[in-house]
Formats: C-alpha cells, sequence, structure tokens
C-alpha cells in the first residue's frame, strides 16, 4: 500500500539557525534514532509515479515549484514535478528524507533557502552540486561531511545513492544518470541492478539493468546529516571541479579524488 503523498507535501523545514539546532538535538534527526537508508526507502514509497522523463525547460520550472520557499519554508510538493529527469527526482528524495530524519519539523530560514532549487548552474549551491555532471551528489556529502562515498559494490545497501556511468567517460562527454539502489540480484546467471530514479521514458520509478551495463558506479551513503545544519553556511558557493565537468573530460580516479571516496 501507497503511502499518502501528502506525508511528503507535508515535509517542510523550519526556523532560525539557533532553534533549528536546538530542535536537532531534542528530536530524532540529531539522535539519528532511524536509519537514514531505510527512512529512504519509505519516503521512494510515498513518491509519485510515472509523468514521463524529460530535462526540458518545464521540467525545470515544474523543478523548482516542487521543491522551492514559500514565505521563508522550505515546502516539497514533488508531484508537481511532473515531466521529471534523475537528479531532480533523487534530490526530491533527499530533501524528504532530512525532514523525515527530524520528524517532519519545518526547515526555515538560510537554510532553506539554501536547499530550495532556483536554477543554479552546474556546481554552485547545493542543488547545483547535485545536479552536476560527474560525482555531484558524491562531492556535496564529502564537502558537508554529511555521508560517505565507496565504489565497492559488496558495500552497497538498498537506500544508497548512486551515480551511474553509462560508459567510462566522465564529464562533458559521460552519460550518467542519479539514482537510488534497491539491490542487485542473479537471473539464469545474469546479474541485475535495480534502482529507484525518474527514468526513461517513463519518469518516476523503478528500474532494474544489467549489472555489465554500467560501466562505473559510485555510491553515497547519507550518515551524518544532523552535520548539515553547522556546515551549509561555510560551503563554498562553487565547486570548480564539477563546474569544469560541464565543458572539460574527467575521469573515475579524479571523480573519487574530488570526492573522497574511501
Amino acid at each position: 500500500m501507497r503511502l499518502p503523498l501528502s506525508l511528503v507535501v507535508a515535509c517542510v523545514i523550519a526556523a532560525s539557525a539557533w532553534s533549528f539546532s536546538s530542535r536537532l538535538g531534542a528530536q530524532g534527526f540529531g539522535v539519528l534514532r532511524n536509519d537514514p537508508n531505510e527512512v529512504i526507502l519509505q519516503v521512494i514509497r510515498t513518491m509519485p509515479e510515472g509523468g514521463g522523463y524529460s530535462a526540458s525547460n518545464e521540467a525545470n520550472a515544474r523543478l523548482a515549484e516542487a521543491a522551492r520557499t514559500v514565505r521563508g519554508t522550505l515546502t516539497l510538493e514533488p508531484a508537481i514535478a511532473k515531466p521529471s529527469y534523475c537528479s531532480g527526482a533523487t534530490y526530491l528524495v533527499f530533501l524528504a528524507t532530512l525532514a523525515n530524519l527530524n520528524n517532519q519539523a519545518p526547515i526555515t530560514g538560510p537554510l532553506a533557502d539554501s536547499l530550495a532549487i532556483k536554477g543554479q548552474p552546474d556546481g554552485v549551491g547545493i542543488w547545483g552540486r547535485w545536479n552536476s555532471n560527474g560525482p555531484g551528489t558524491a562531492c556535496l556529502f564529502h564537502e558537508l561531511q554529511i555521508g560517505e562515498n565507496f565504489t565497492d559494490w559488496n558495500s552497497a545497501r538498498q537506500g544508497d545513492f548512486m551515480k551511474i556511468f553509462w560508459n567510462p567517460n566522465v564529464g562533458r562527454r559521460e552519460h550518467g544518470h542519479s539514482a537510488i539502489y534497491l539491490g542487485t540480484t542473479t537471473e539464469n546467471g545474469v546479474e541485475w541492478v535495480t534502482f529507484w530514479s525518474s527514468n526513461q521514458p517513463n519518469g518516476f520509478g523503478q528500474k532494474r539493468v544489467p549489472k555489465t551495463k554500467i560501466a562505473y558506479v559510485i555510491f553515497s551513503r547519507l550518515k551524518y546529516p544532523e552535520r548539515l545544519q553547522h556546515n551549509f553556511a561555510s560551503l563554498p558557493r562553487k565547486n570548480s571541479y564539477l563546474a569544469s565537468l560541464l565543458s572539460k573530460d574527467s575521469s573515475l580516479a579524479e571523480a573519487m579524488h574530488n570526492s573522497g571516496v574511501e
């Protein structure tokens, strides 16, 4: 049974820096009573389905409406984001997960403004890092110190964010996909990888592919969301490495170095 979408719509985050920090200590977000991976899987079940895949101007506009500030409060309405694309879908799950880990307490003030989608270019701000070519999510987790990044399939867990590289290129010639790992199975000697994202052509939902179709993968596990409140204000405006990947080639080794892959 699908959870009501209102649970995600209600995921708004609030307060000044001081009061928000106080709630973090008093509620679940600060002491991590809940496993972030489990919360991510719960959030996925509340997300819309289908809607089509597109990276058009219309999709960008709808995504910005789905993760915006209203009177200083971050408000999430994922159902608006149709059609959708991969990084937008996983970012909406990331934001909803943060709210759920804080017992769905609202996020306001500078943190809300930093998390909202406002057309930030690749490498700029939180969304601009997430949406960039290369290891965007991994670099963000590394810079904010909110999680760990790794490439070992044997260490992967359901609910890990994953950047899939469909070809060996990183940067301007890459063909990649932002997704959330749901597991690996073997059928008739073939390994299949299942993930959730906005996938071509249907949009929001699960997909599985033969593992052999994946050239590289970087997993990112959310482990320390409580550090976000302290570290977001000192995040440099731009990650120059990620910003450069629009026009330059990179490599897996360089991507791993810049994202602190363990």
